[in-house]
């Protein structure tokens, strides 16, 4: 699949449904090391991923963090304001966690 496909793998952090969380997956960093021994395309990381918090800690071992729910969520309470306070939010915590971390 590694070699098929194009763009990036998305490594998916959770196995189930979308949705927020209160912790990520434990061996989502092992997985996207897995993910790399079998190509050279970025890997993403998403599903699970609902807070500023772990998103700076996908950001320091995965080349993207997709976060989905917990926009649609926002959206949802506080409309687009919301969705652009969490947006910023999330951008800061992993720009501040790839300039103190070695990139992935």
């Amino acid at each position: 699949m590694a070699r098929a496909g194009r763009g990036f793998i998305y490594a998916q952090a959770t196995l189930g449904v979308t949705g927020l969380r209160a912790a990520l997956a434990a061996g989502v960093e092992d997985l996207v090391g897995r993910v790399r021994r079998h190509s050279d395309r970025p890997v993403c990381v998403g599903i699970g991923v609902s807070n500023p918090e772990q998103a700076a800690t996908v950001a320091r071992f995965a080349d993207g963090v997709i976060v989905g729910t917990a926009l649609v969520h926002r959206l949802g309470q506080d409309g687009v304001e919301g969705v652009r306070a969490l947006t910023a939010e999330l951008a800061a915590a992993i720009r501040t966690a790839r300039a103190t971390s070695p990139p992935p």
